[in-house]
């Protein structure tokens, strides 16, 4: 029986779909999931859900549940990591509110800039953790890490655990093809890509539907006024911060243009709403989207855990078909985040790139992109700078280069200068200190 642990299950809608997914999936249909969570509460409304999807279809899957974390990892197949450290509430709050004193604005705060370094900072030290039990109990699992900062995690985890097998899952390209689909009214089955990048700062470098090249058709539709249409999945965002950079950049971005505006220096300006109107920038994009899932989840619980069976239904994940890749020795082709061994020579050794990869038995293999434009290249590697720079921060445990990321970010460097910055980061930092690895503390009260 295969065994899938969950660290972090508590996250009950991610959970049921990939539980979901691997139910629909006959090598994974009677695994074993392990369910761990550090909150009681959460994790039996998970376990709820969990079985009352098997119950729905019908398979020989087991659930176990667990607040001991190496119980759950002893003798995993896979592990799956879907958790945030500090939670929505300290933390994330934290992450809005104190860089809004200093009049620096944020959408999403999860990948990049200061709330990404700050995630960063929480999260590495527990999957480091989670990283060094599954070399004891469990060194022949593959860890499908779904957390965020993805880049900056990814990055950290090869750097401390090269033996590890891991990859950085993200929905971020799939997302991309709906949206695109809706907004050209064309069936996205029809789709064939090429993407290559960052994680949330790659780029569609092939975009073709049934052997047509879509980018004409993009160009001439953003010219025209006719795209991006009302958008498909979030409401409060209409498309239009991708479509700008497409126009100037030539290519399309896979994540959204609420994250994409607070990535770069051109969006999100002091004193410039007429900039947060004409592209219709959501910020504090992130606090308002938990805020409602808080109250979605508090119905949708009741329902879910009633006893009552759940209907199975294939998400859009990569994770079952990447599991079932393995496990069966059947090839497939995913995007994941690894490290960069070469397989995109445009972008640092050790950074951690999406690329096309093949999926069998021998794991996740990266496939190799060489044709980046330049300008690409050149917008991805300010991405990596404040990603390097907080993984040397935290594996050499070396302080000031909390600051230098700071510092080197596009959208906060735009909008503060060097002494902003570091008065920024030791409020934040003293802030954050409950959460933080002891060495993180601001350097003049070192």
């Amino acid at each position: 029986m295969t065994k899938i642990t969950f660290i972090g299950a508590g996250s009950t809608i991610f959970m049921k779909n990939i539980v979901g997914d691997a139910l629909l999936t006959p090598a994974l249909a009677d695994s074993h999931f392990a369910l761990m969570d550090i909150d009681a509460q959460r994790l039996t409304e998970s376990e709820a859900v969990a079985r009352a999807m098997i119950r729905s279809a019908s398979t020989g899957a087991t659930v176990t549940t667990h607040t001991d974390r190496r119980a759950a990892l002893d003798g995993a197949d896979f592990v799956i990591t879907a958790f945030q450290i500090g939670g929505y509430k300290p933390c994330t709050v934290t992450d809005f509110d104190i860089p809004k004193q200093y009049g620096l604005r944020q959408t999403i705060a999860d990948t990049l800039g200061v709330g990404g370094i700050m995630r960063g900072l929480r999260t590495v030290p527990v999957l480091w953790d989670v990283a060094q039990d599954i070399m004891q109990l469990c060194p022949d699992a593959t860890l499908l890490q779904y957390v965020n900062p993805m880049a900056i995690n990814t990055w950290a985890l090869s750097e401390q655990f090269p033996a590890l097998k891991q990859v950085g899952l993200c929905h971020s390209i799939q997302n991309t093809v709906e949206e695109l689909a809706h907004d050209l009214d064309l069936p996205k089955d029809g789709f064939r890509y090429k993407v290559a990048g960052v994680n949330h700062v790659a780029f569609f470098l092939r975009l073709e539907h049934e052997g047509r090249d879509l980018y004409p058709t993009l160009r001439q539709g953003y010219a025209c006024g006719r795209l991006p249409k009302p958008p498909l999945l979030m409401p409060r965002c209409p498309n239009k911060v991708r479509y700008e950079v497409m126009d100037h950049l030539g290519y399309f971005c896979t994540e959204s243009s609420e994250h994409l505006a607070e990535y770069v220096p051109w969006f999100i300006k002091g004193g410039r709403q007429d900039l947060i109107e004409q592209f219709s920038i959501p910020l504090d994009e992130y606090p308002t989207r938990c805020e409602e899932q808080i109250t979605k989840w508090k119905d949708e619980a009741r329902t879910m855990t009633d006893g009552r069976e759940l209907d199975v239904i294939r998400s859009h994940e990569f994770a079952a078909d990447l599991m079932n890749a393995i496990i069966t020795d059947t090839p497939y082709a995913a995007y994941g985040n690894l490290p960069n061994t070469g397989q995109i020579p445009q972008l640092p050794l050790g950074s951690a790139v999406e690329t096309p990869c093949l999926v069998d038995a021998n794991g996740v293999q990266p496939s190799i992109v060489t044709d980046i434009p330049a300008q690409l290249v050149a917008l991805m590697r300010s991405q990596i700078n404040v990603q390097e720079l907080t993984v040397r921060a935290l594996v050499d445990q070396n302080p000031e280069h909390i600051y230098h990321a700071a510092m080197m970010d596009p959208h906060t460097a735009a909008e503060l200068d060097l002494r902003q910055i570091r008065s920024l980061v030791d409020d934040l930092l003293v802030a954050h200190a409950d959460w933080l690895p002891d060495w993180c503390r601001p350097a003049r009260a070192a």
